[in-house]
C-alpha cells in the first residue's frame, strides 16, 4: 500500500510512503471519526491511499493571519 501525503491548501506534495507492511493503525488513522476520515483519506482503484494534511508553510500562513482560514482557497 502506497501512501501519498499532500497538502490540502496548497496541494504540495509532502511525502509517501511505499511499505506493504505499513498499517492503518501504525498510522494513527484509527483515531479519526468517520467524518475526518472521508475529509482526509482518499482511496483510489489501484490501492494507494492520499492523506489530506497542512503543510508547514501553510500552518504557518494560517497562524500568521487567521482571517485566511475564512477564504474557501486562501492559499491556492
Amino acid at each position: 500500500m502506497a501512501i501519498n501525503y499532500i497538502c490540502r491548501h496548497c496541494r504540495t506534495f509532502i511525502g509517501r510512503i511505499d511499505s506493504p507492511k505499513v498499517t492503518e493503525m501504525q498510522l494513527g488513522f484509527h483515531f479519526l471519526t468517520p467524518e475526518e476520515r472521508r475529509d482526509i483519506i482518499a482511496y483510489d482503484s489501484s490501492g494507494e491511499v492520499t492523506v489530506r494534511v497542512t503543510c508547514d508553510y501553510c500552518r504557518e500562513a494560517f497562524e500568521g493571519n487567521p482571517e485566511l482560514t475564512l477564504l474557501s482557497n486562501p492559499l491556492q
